[in-house]
Formats: C-alpha cells, structure tokens, sequence
C-alpha cells in the first residue's frame, strides 16, 4: 500500500483529501498544519508521497519544499488555488514534481500520485547521473594533476605516468581517481612538510651565519647568506600560508611567524643573545608545526622526510655550538646526527641517487666533525682556517640533505604514501 504524508493548510483546497485517499488505498501516516516540521516528519513517518492541500502558498512553503528537495528528495504533489505563473516555476525549482491549480478530483489522485513518483525517479536517474559525470570529471582532473606530480617527481614522459598510475591502482585495488587524490594529498602534505622543516634549518644557520661574522671570518660572503636565508624564511611562509589549511594549522603558523619576526629584529640590532633566544624558539614553533604536518599524512614516509628534513638543521646546529665553543651541546647534536644517518642508511626506500647523497654526507659529517675539533684546540690567532673548514662543511652537509629531502619528497613510496 502506498503512504502518505498530508499537509493541509486551511482553508482547504480539498475538502475531502484525506477520505478519497483512504477510498483510493493510500495509507496517510500523518496530518501536519505546520510547514516547518515538514522535513522532520518526512524524516519520521518516512512516506511514499508527499501531498500538499495549500491554495495560496507562502514563502515559508517554497522553503519547505526545497528544504526537503535538497536534504531528503521525496515525490511531492501540491494542490493549490494559485495559478501565478512565477509561483508555478518557483514550485518547480523547489523540487515539487506535481503542482495541481483547481485540478482537484477523486478518480485522479492515484494517477497524480503515479505522476509524482514517475518525475522524482526521473530526477533522481539524473541527478546520479549528474553526479557520476561530475565524479568522473574530478576524477580525470585528479589523474592529470597526479600524472603531472610524477612527471616532474620522476622525470617520466606522459604516457609513462599515466602507466604507472595504472599499474599502481591495480595493484592496490583502486580506481586511478582515487589513488590520484592520494598522490595529490601525499605530494601537498610532503612539500608542506619540507617547507616547515626548512625553518628548523634556517633558524639554526642565521645563528651560525651571525656568529661567523662577529669571529670575523669570510664577513662578506656570510653576510650574503644570512640575507639570502632571511629572503628563504619570508618565502617559505609565503607558501606555506598559501599551502596549508588555515582553520587546521593557522594557529600554529602564525606562532612561528610571530617568532619570526622577533628574530628578524634581533638580527638587524645585531644582540647575540636576543638572536640565539629568538632562534630557539622558531626552532620550536618549527617543531611543533612539522610534527603536526608528521602526523596528518601517510606517517612511515613523511616521518623519514621529516628525519631526513631534520638532519640539515642538526648540521647547523653543530656548527653553531662548535662556534659557541659548546662542547657538551656538541656532542648531543653528534650523538643525534649520526643515529638518524645510521637509520637512513638502513632503509629500505632508497634509490642510487639517496645512496650516493646518503654516502656524501657520511663523509661530509666526518670532515666537520674534523674541523670543529681541531678549531677547539687551537688558539684563537689560528683558528680562523678551521672555522672557514667548519662552514663550509656545514654549508655541503646542508645541500646535500636538501638534494635528500627533495629526493624523499618525490619517491615513489612517499607518493604511494607507502612505507
């Protein structure tokens, strides 16, 4: 038996709706007054149709009945006094499928009603079909912008990204859509991590950089760096802030931002202290925000870019203690870089061009090392040569794990978002 759900709003169009629905075997389920309650009760009873007795429909209906057409589409058939032209197509528009003007007769309410349910299945087929196109038009976008992530990660032609992609689906038992949307998401959350992990860097090499020039040494050429590294940090959030979710990580960005520009004016005023203080704490904002980038995406591979990440900010920091003469600082940063480069070296994911960086850095760690402790045991009237040995090390180790970062940021695995 076929429901219904009555709405009548007096003075009846049709006085005897409910007994010639009754004589016609149609079950009503319930009677409302109140269009407001229109879609909780549809919600409640659940009916078949939706019929409406309203000779002079307000503002208040066409919102219930698009209301319900959006949330809950459900056969609706009006009766009405109102043969307005622009109510009639405004009717439409809100999802009323028939919309009946002194048209009201009993031998016809079982054909309307079949009317009704006939125009809401059609506009159901094509609102799925609607979708199903739009779904396959995001998905085709979604396939180009992944095969234009792996063309560039990989340095593979058109076609051969489009093969990998294929492969790859099939292997994981997706739909090249959705995998797409996930090299997409794997390819944002890798850049914004690496971006953030650039900042710990930085706030350890303008520490560096500023120490190098009041020891005097190579003033000039440090000093084009520590501008350049300024240049890098404004750049860097520049992206990030157009990059990264501000309701899910605004707060935590502006923070280091903030602290930014704390460090900025230290550095122009030249205090040591205020510049070593400041730093530590973009250090730490950095921190928290790469953790939190960590911990939002495919965790195994971004952990090891975030590890990989962290290494450059360990050579700067080395550099900065062994300037500072900080011996036990020294040695913690040692005991630091060297356990994350052992770990590195035993992972799996790795191509020759990770080995060959990973190998380059080894002995690029042991030369600063090197150089830092020879510069310790010198006196100060000889120590310039080493402190020049010490800086660049650190500036070698530093491209060499940026080429590292770059070149875990693009691997497969990241991309795969596998381990």
């Amino acid at each position: 038996m076929t429901s219904a759900l009555l709405c009548i709003h007096r003075p009846q169009t049709a006085p005897t709706l409910a007994a010639d629905l009754s004589s016609a075997g149609i079950s009503v389920l319930a009677t409302l007054e109140d269009c407001s309650k229109l879609v909780q009760a549809v919600v409640l009873h659940a009916p078949d149709v939706v019929i409406c007795d309203v000779p002079l429909p307000t503002s208040a209906w066409f919102q219930a009945w698009q209301t319900l057409g959006q949330t809950l589409p459900c056969p609706t058939l009006v009766f009405t006094q109102d043969a307005d032209a622009t109510h009639i197509a405004q009717a439409v528009e809100c999802g009323v499928h028939v919309y009946v003007v002194h048209g009201y007769g009993a031998n016809r309410l079982r054909s309307l009603i079949h009317l009704a349910q006939a125009r809401h299945q059609k506009a159901q087929q094509q609102r799925q079909a609607f979708d199903a196109m739009a779904t396959r038009f995001e998905e085709r976008k979604a396939v180009d912008r992944a095969k234009g992530i792996l063309m560039r990660a990989q340095s593979l032609s058109d076609d051969d990204a489009f093969r990998t992609l294929r492969t790859a689906a099939m292997n994981s038992n997706q739909r090249m859509g959705q995998l797409s949307q996930h090299i997409i998401q794997s390819a944002h959350f890798a850049e914004g991590l690496n971006r953030a992990g650039q900042l710990r860097m930085l706030s350890q090499r303008l520490v560096k950089l500023h120490l190098l020039q009041a020891a005097g040494v190579q003033v000039e050429h440090h000093a084009a760096l520590l501008q350049e590294s300024v240049q890098w940090v404004d750049s860097n959030f520049a992206l990030l802030r157009k990059n990264l979710s501000m309701p899910t990580y605004g707060d935590l960005l502006e923070q280091v931002a903030h602290t930014w520009e704390q460090l900025k004016t230290a550095l122009a005023t030249g205090q040591t202290s205020a510049v070593q203080d400041s730093a530590e704490a973009l250090l730490l904002g950095a921190e928290r925000l790469t953790s939190s980038l960590e911990g939002s995406g495919a965790a195994a591979p971004l952990q090891v870019l975030n590890l990989a990440g962290r290494q450059r900010m360990l050579s700067q920091r080395f550099a900065k203690y062994a300037l500072l003469a900080a011996e036990a600082d020294m040695r913690t940063v040692q005991q630091e870089f060297e356990a994350a480069l052992t770990y590195l070296n035993g992972l799996p994911l790795s191509t020759p061009d990770i080995q060959a960086a990973l190998a380059a850095a080894g002995v690029a760690w042991l030369q600063m090392v090197a150089a830092a402790k020879e510069a310790q045991r010198l006196p100060a009237a000889q120590r310039s040569a080493r402190l020049e040995a010490l800086a660049t090390g650190s500036e070698t180790l530093l491209g060499l794990f940026e080429q590292l970062s770059v070149h875990y940021e693009r691997s497969m695995q990241m991309l795969m978002g596998e381990a």
